[in-house]
Parts: C-alpha cells; structure tokens; sequence
C-alpha cells in the first residue's frame, strides 16, 4: 500500500515536470496524430510520456545506437493506448529492444490440424506473457508514427498485447474494472470483429489490416 502511494506520487512529480523542448519537436515531426488531438489529450499524452521513459529501459540492438527522438517516439505511441483510464504504465514490462529493421528468430509456427513446425521467422516485433520485454524493429516503428492510416502500426500492435496480458489471461480481453464493463466489451469486441472479417473476405478497404481478422 506505501509503495504503491509513493509510486503514484513519483508519477504525479514526473507528470508535472515540463516536457523538454527538443522531445516535442521530435513529436511533432515524427508523430502527425499529436496535432491532431485535442488540447487536454495532449497534456495527458506528454504526462504519460515522461512516466514510460523514466520506468522503462531502452536497448539497442544489431548495432543501434539509440536516441532521445527514438525513444520518444516509440513511448508516445505506446502511450496513446493508456489515454483516458487508470494505468499501471504496462506493469509486467520492463524493457524495449530496439533493433535498426526486421529481425530473424526462431519460432514455433501453427500449420493446422495441430501441428507446429519450428524454423526461422522474420518479425518487426514481438512480446511475450511473462517475458518482461518487448522487440522492435526501428524502421517498422518509425514507419507506422508518420503514416496513421495505413492501418499498419507494430507498436499499437505489441503493446496491445501488453495490455491484454494485465489480466493474466492473453484472451484480447483487457483488465477492466466492473462485470458490465467485460459485456460491454465482449459486444462491441465482436461486432466490429465479426464486420472487420466479413470486409475482408469481401475485399472492402479497412482501417485495420485483415491481418486482424485473423
């Protein structure tokens, strides 16, 4: 209970702080969607910003050297997911590896009928329940930034994961707080997956890749 009251007062400090000139220009290069959003979204966002670098530990991989505008860019996208509800700051992360493209690891593949192969996969990213890290490859994160509506953003993408693993349970189902919040949920979940589904099959545009249909 301490910790947790001093945790949240830390927070409130680094909300506070002013954010630093030359990481707002690198926002407002690298991240079109900040003009976009209202004033008080902002705000919010640049608050939730200075918690996430402060918490988190950034690394470098296959030769990357990384920079405050990388970092920056990669936190305000995974922040954008935390605006308007109570967050513990992706509680079960602990650190970023960014590498400069995509990267090879091996993997376990579904092939169907209930066999896995495993073999070489070439990935933009990646995170795992338990694993408290999550993978990025630079050019990927960069990419989806400065173009959102390409319907293709692997930051979204993993750190909604992060978010579905808070419940324990890596079911899509993020942890809410009350019984007519998961039906809420649950309804609108399905709906928009039964549309997003039947628009691909149909070969009608969407805003989110049919990749998520999947």
């Amino acid at each position: 209970m301490v910790f947790g009251f001093l945790t949240e007062r830390r927070r409130e400090r680094l909300r506070a702080e002013p954010f630093p000139g030359d990481w707002l220009a690198a926002l407002e290069r690298n991240l079109p969607v900040f003009r976009r959003l209202p004033p008080e979204d902002r705000s919010e966002l640049l608050g939730h910003i200075q918690v996430f670098l402060a918490e988190k530990h950034f690394e470098g991989c296959g030769g990357l050297e990384l920079t405050d505008e990388m970092r920056v860019t990669i936190a305000a996208q995974a922040c954008l997911l935390l605006l308007h509800r109570e967050t513990d700051y992706y509680p079960d992360l602990t650190s970023i590896l960014v590498y400069p493209s995509g990267y090879t690891e091996e993997a376990e593949r579904h092939v169907g009928g209930g066999l896995w192969e495993e073999g070489p996969e070439e990935r933009l990213g990646h995170t795992a329940r338990g694993l408290r890290a999550l993978v990025l490859a630079w050019d990927a994160a960069s990419h989806g930034a400065s173009d959102p509506g390409d319907g293709e953003n692997v930051v979204l993408h993993e750190f909604a994961h992060q978010l579905d693993f808070e419940n324990r349970s890596a079911d899509g189902t993020p942890a809410l707080d009350t019984h007519a919040e998961y039906l809420a949920w649950a309804r609108v979940m399905s709906a928009e997956f039964n549309a997003l589904r039947d628009a691909d099959a149909r070969g009608v545009p969407t805003f989110l890749d049919g990749y998520g249909a999947t």
